[in-house]
This record gives structure tokens, C-alpha cells and sequence, in this order.
């Protein structure tokens, strides 16, 4: 028996045989042409290919998965079109005399480096969608079909890595979990496979070898663990993990319907974190009380230009309506060199979580504000929609918002366009100032929701993504307990609500803390939801 340590990327427990995919291309040897208006045609040609490639994923995954899964595929039909990509490819064709595969392999890495070097993790993501317009090129360009009718069903799938393509295409196969020799946790493929419910783990090392091809194996999604034809005892012991995880998500279901309070009959709503409409719809099923935190910035990050009115208000005014009179809360865009948008131009910063961002950019671009606005306002009268601004540090901050919020309403209503009065306002508590102000910020609005990943790094000035950094005591902290405790106090003394939706609002350790000081909504990730409400009905809010 042999066992590899990975990383894992979704939880999950699979047996089978495994089954070593090559992913294909490793690299492309070097040629020269003098035929270069032969290659140009064939790049032509290829490039037209891979758009109806996409375009039939794209339609397929819309079936199989959903349409923010499916997004990708668009996404990538943008890039394919990106005159820089493309100018790069021929300029090598028509300068270096370089074949077309060539040309797209050379082009690929120089992207890929370029997008690599960036800070923020979406743009470093786009690295993958080169890799694989690029590797779909090459495959046109060689000629070379990828054989996935050869790959027996309920298999596990090795492989050095997979693309967002090949993932949907193997999806029909009913593949049973996935091991990779390399990938990102937060990558196109790494959220598939969540959403396909499919145990995945990524090695992270040394390059997986393809000697484990019909190997029995099991992967443990929970530890992060490859056993390679295990023995009969661990085999044994594995199905009794899958087995008793499968029961644990079966009683889960009973959950459904129940209120969220303790034992001891002490409320805490629990909301979801979305981004996208299909999230708003998984959060429905899994009994979400409402929305405590719809991501906005998605909608402007996944676009070459700024949506328009219609695009927010179409999203708004859905998710309203799927929500069914449930509060749905609209926070507005948080984009800054962090979270890059090439079209906003923003510029480069030598510390970005630190910069020009947020409520900044809103109030200094109130073109894009004004348009946001406009939308949520409108449609409020669909639904119980709040909006929420995103990195306030002062009272200044939230009178100039409220001085916006009063030009948008007196515009909506000499244009004669319905829009819903008073709807609430609600700030994030992330940064230390707005911690230490609550008292006097509480006066102003009508919730705070404390954003507990940005408001933890920047108090204890620890990057929470430095892997050197990973061992320190983020949910359990003192500093950060007492600051929410404190927060709190100023809330409810001010007649506000008050909720958490950073990670540690899903932190189970901690839920019986939240309950005892008054915390009065949690808004965690969607697939949280359920176990949540099965701790804090088991859980008494007074010491023990």
C-alpha cells in the first residue's frame, strides 16, 4: 500500500480504479516556416474551431452544472478575442516564422507569466483559461482528439493537471474523485468540481505518476490522503468514513425548516453569502433564512466594460424575487487593485488591500455608484433588498453615501421610474477605525455586518493567505472576540442589528460565543448552512 499526502480541494470519500488521464501538452518543439501565410490560415482556422468548442461547452454546462458555471466558457471566448493574445500569436508567425502551434505555445507561457505575477487571486486564475485556450489550440492545430471514450466510468482520475474543459467533459463519465499532481484550491476547475460534488485532492508535489493507471485507490477528501491498492483493514475503515459522511449529510435534510435557535431558545439567523444567481438558488435549498452578503463586485469583475443599470437591476430584481420576501442584501462593489477590473484601469499599488478601493472608488467615481444605486433602489420593490457599503472608516464616509443615496431617489422619481423609499443601509465592520467608531457609526445606519477576514489581517497585520503565516490563531483570537463583542454592544445599544459574515461566522468553536454576547445574524457559505443550524440547536448559550 502506498499513500500520497495532498491538499484537499472538496470534501469526499471515493474507491475505485484509477484511471491516469494525460491532459496533453507538455511542450511544443520549436519549428520554423516558411509557409507563414499556411500558418496564419491554420491559425485562423483553429481560432474558429475553439469558439464553437466553447460555445458548445458553454451550452453543455449550462444543462449539466449552471449558468455562473458556465460563465467560464464566455469568459474564454473573450479572452480568445483579446486582439493582444491574438496580435502576440501571429506577430511570432509573421516575425519569428514560427508555426502556428509553436506561435500559440510561446504565446501561452508569455500570458500565463504575465497573469502569474499578479497579485490578486482572480487575475492570477486567468493563467488557467491561457493554459487552456491555449492547449485547445494545439489539439486543433496537431490534430490530436482527446480520448475521453476511453475512460471507464466510475473511475478516479489522475492526471498532472485539468482545465475547466476537460472537467465538464469528464463530468458525464461519472467520475467518482479526482487527484491532481498540480493545481489552485481557488482555480475554474477547483470550484467544478464543488459544484459537481466531486471528491477532489491536489498532490501539490511531485508529478503524480501515471504507474498508478488501474491501481486500486481511494482518495479521503477530508485528510487530504491517496492510498494507492490500500489493504483490506484501511480499505474497511475508509468505507466506514464514506458511509458514516453520507449519513451525516442525510440527516442534515431534517434540519430543513427548523428554526435557527439554541437550546436554550436564543435566536441567530442564519443567512447565505452569494455571488451569483445560482448561488442565491443553492441557497434556497439548503433553507437559507436570506442573503446576508450578495457579492456584487462578480457582476463587474466577469465583464470587459461596467454593466449598465438593466444588467444590475436584472440580477437584483431576480434574486429578489427568488428569495420570496426573505431579506437579500446588496453590498456594493468592492473592486480595487485587489480585485482587479481592467477596464476601471486602476492602476498598480504596492499594497492594494491597503489602496484605492471600494467605497473609495464609489465615492470618487459616483458615475458607477450613482448606476449601482439606481438598480438596488429599483429593485427593492421586488423584495426585502438592503444595501450594504463595503471598507468605511469614518462617519464622513457614510453621510457622503447617504448625500448619493438622496441625488439617485430625487432622479428616480423626476424620471417617474418606481423605486422602493426606504430601504436599509448597513455598513461593514472591517477595518479597525470602523471597530473603534462603531458606537458612533451605529447612529448612522441601520445594521452593521462584521467582515471578519479583512477586519482580522488588518488588526493583527497578518496576511491570512501567507503560507508561512497559516499556523497563527485566527479564530480564536482575544483581540478579535473582544473587538466583536465590543461591536456588538454599540450595535444593540443603538437599536441596530448586528451580524458576522467573514469565515469565522462558520467557525464552529465559536458559535456558542456569538450566541452568548447577542451576535444576531450569521451569513456563512451556502453548503454551511445546515451543519451550522445543527450545532446551534444543540448548543446552550450559557456557560456550561
Amino acid at each position: 500500500m502506498e499513500i500520497i499526502k495532498c491538499k484537499c480541494v472538496n470534501k469526499g470519500i471515493a474507491l475505485g480504479k484509477v484511471f491516469y488521464f494525460h491532459s496533453r501538452y507538455e511542450g511544443i518543439a520549436k519549428k520554423i516556416t516558411k509557409d507563414i501565410n499556411s500558418e496564419m490560415g491554420r491559425f485562423g482556422d483553429a481560432l474558429t474551431t475553439v469558439r464553437d468548442q466553447l460555445s458548445t461547452l458553454y451550452e453543455e454546462t449550462l444543462l449539466k452544472v449552471g449558468k455562473d458555471e458556465a460563465e467560464i466558457f464566455e469568459i474564454q471566448k473573450t479572452m480568445l478575442d483579446d486582439p493582444d493574445y491574438i496580435e502576440t500569436i501571429e506577430g511570432m508567425i509573421k516575425e519569428e516564422g514560427y508555426t502556428a502551434e509553436y506561435a500559440v505555445y510561446q504565446a501561452g507561457n508569455v500570458f500565463c507569466k504575465m497573469f502569474l505575477s499578479l497579485e490578486d487571486d482572480y487575475m492570477r486564475n486567468r493563467s488557467l483559461d491561457i493554459q487552456d485556450l491555449s492547449s485547445s489550440l494545439i489539439n486543433i492545430l496537431e490534430g490530436y482528439e482527446l480520448s475521453f471514450d476511453k475512460i471507464p466510468q466510475n473511475s478516479i482520475i489522475a492526471s498532472e493537471d485539468l482545465t475547466p474543459s476537460q472537467i465538464i467533459q469528464l463530468y458525464e463519465y461519472k467520475v467518482l474523485g479526482i487527484v491532481l499532481s498540480k493545481g489552485s484550491l481557488n482555480s475554474h476547475m477547483a470550484i467544478l468540481a464543488r459544484t459537481m460534488g466531486i471528491p477532489t485532492i491536489i498532490h501539490g508535489g511531485e508529478r503524480i505518476s501515471s504507474k498508478i493507471n488501474g491501481c486500486w485507490g481511494i482518495i479521503n477528501g477530508f485528510d487530504g490522503l491517496l492510498f494507492i491498492n490500500p489493504d483490506k483493514e484501511t480499505e474497511e475503515n475508509q468505507r466506514y468514513l464514506m458511509q458514516k459522511y453520507h449519513k451525516a449529510q442525510e440527516d442534515l435534510l431534517k434540519f430543513k425548516g427548523m428554526p435557527d435557535v439554541s437550546l436554550d431558545g436564543v435566536p441567530i439567523k442564519l443567512y447565505a453569502n452569494v455571488g451569483c444567481l445560482s448561488d442565491v438558488e443553492a441557497a434556497i435549498k439548503n433553507d437559507a433564512r436570506g442573503i446576508g452578503l450578495f457579492r456584487s463586485e462578480f457582476l463587474y469583475m466577469e465583464r470587459n466594460s461596467l454593466p449598465s443599470e438593466e444588467d444590475l437591476f436584472d440580477v437584483y430584481k431576480t434574486a429578489a424575487e427568488l428569495m420570496d420576501g426573505k431579506p437579500v442584501i446588496i453590498r456594493t462593489m468592492d473592486i480595487g487593485t485587489d480585485k482587479k477590473v481592467d477596464y476601471l484601469d486602476l492602476g498598480e499599488e504596492t499594497n492594494p488591500a491597503l489602496g484605492y478601493r471600494a467605497i473609495r472608488i464609489c465615492l470618487n467615481r459616483i458615475d458607477i455608484f450613482k448606476t449601482q444605486l439606481r438598480a438596488i433602489y429599483r429593485a427593492g420593490l421586488y423584495g426585502d433588498i438592503s444595501v450594504m457599503f463595503p471598507m468605511i472608516i469614518s462617519k464622513e464616509e457614510i453621510v457622503a453615501i447617504k448625500d448619493v443615496i438622496g441625488v439617485v431617489k430625487s432622479e428616480l422619481k423626476r424620471e417617474g421610474i418606481p423605486y422602493k423609499e426606504d430601504i436599509k443601509i448597513g455598513i461593514m465592520i472591517e477595518t479597525p477605525a470602523a471597530a473603534v467608531m462603531s458606537d458612533v457609526l451605529a447612529e448612522e445606519v441601520d445594521f452593521f455586518s462584521i467582515g471578519t477576514n479583512d477586519l482580522t489581517q488588518y488588526t493583527l497585520a497578518i496576511d491570512r493567505e501567507h503560507t508561512s503565516l497559516t499556523e497563527y490563531p485566527f479564530a480564536n483570537n482575544d483581540v478579535i472576540i473582544r473587538m466583536i463583542e465590543s461591536i456588538v454592544r454599540n450595535a444593540h445599544k443603538n437599536n441596530i442589528w448586528v451580524g458576522i459574515c467573514g469565515e469565522l461566522g462558520s467557525e464552529p468553536s465559536l458559535i456558542k460565543k456569538f450566541l452568548s454576547i447577542g451576535v444576531d445574524e450569521l451569513s456563512v457559505s451556502v453548503p454551511d448552512i445546515l451543519p451550522l443550524r445543527k450545532i446551534i440547536r444543540n448548543t446552550n448559550s450559557k456557560n456550561d
